[in-house]
């Protein structure tokens, strides 16, 4: 398979593995749709990735709001693949939060994406899929509502590849902790400690790169035969 000429909606694609994703699928030739928040940050990233000779275009859209999903998805245009990395992390276990905080946790990583899932998928080319993202670091003490979400992500995508199949696709990329903009607003000592613990704790001794990540939503784009897995993407079996 190849993804010249397929249109490739990515859902939080300005930066991370969002932007990753877009970079490799514009170097196979594919047009691609990011979608974010920030103005600022969409601009940008459809700078960098329109000097790859290819279609690319941004979209300031908040995804987690039920009106400007709604617009998101207001056009005659259909998807080949949409790509959702919905979703933020959290610490602390279940008596460190509060029920407000593992509420909104959960919300983020299940409801924002199972929203995305029956609106985008009224909106695929046959043969096409939808990609989500849930994640394996971390522990149900250490954090309680990103894990729950993880867990009910995954639950999903079980399920809608048999709701949907056969004529679309829906996978999972679960990716520990990677040094991204989702951790923008840890201070560099923290974010050294994060990563230097991480290592300790796998065989390879390295945290992945948000390329490496990527490449895993770039395969289960091009093989047509995998739907309802959740593809990991963890540096091998824990060793602590």
């Amino acid at each position: 398979m190849t993804l010249t000429g397929k249109h490739i909606l990515i859902i939080g694609g300005t930066s991370g593995f969002g932007l990753a994703v877009a970079r490799q699928a514009v170097l196979q030739k594919a047009d691609v749709t990011i979608v974010g928040r920030h103005v600022d940050r969409v601009n940008q990233a459809v700078e960098q990735l329109q000097n790859m000779f290819t279609q690319v275009r941004g979209l300031t859209i908040d995804a987690t709001k039920p009106a400007d999903l709604a617009q998101l998805f207001d056009q005659p245009e259909r998807f080949d693949h949409v790509v959702s990395m919905l979703g933020g992390a959290m610490g602390g276990g279940f008596l460190d939060n509060s029920l407000a905080d593992i509420r909104t946790a959960v919300e983020a990583k299940f409801f924002d994406n199972l929203r995305v899932a029956q609106t985008a998928s009224k909106h695929l080319n046959p043969g096409g899929s939808m990609i989500f993202t849930s994640g394996s670091g971390g522990s149900p003490a250490t954090a309680s509502g990103a894990i729950i979400g993880n867990h009910d992500t995954n639950l999903m995508v079980e399920g809608l590849a048999v709701e949907l199949a056969p004529d679309y696709r829906v996978n999972a990329v679960s990716p520990t902790w990677t040094p991204t903009g989702l951790w923008r607003d840890m201070s560099a000592e923290d974010k050294q400690a994060q990563e230097t613990a991480f290592a300790q704790g796998v065989p390879l001794q390295r945290v992945s790169k948000p390329e490496e990540v990527a490449s895993g939503y770039l395969y289960l784009m091009d093989n047509a035969f995998i739907t309802g897995q959740v593809l990991r993407i963890d540096g091998g079996v824990d060793l602590g």
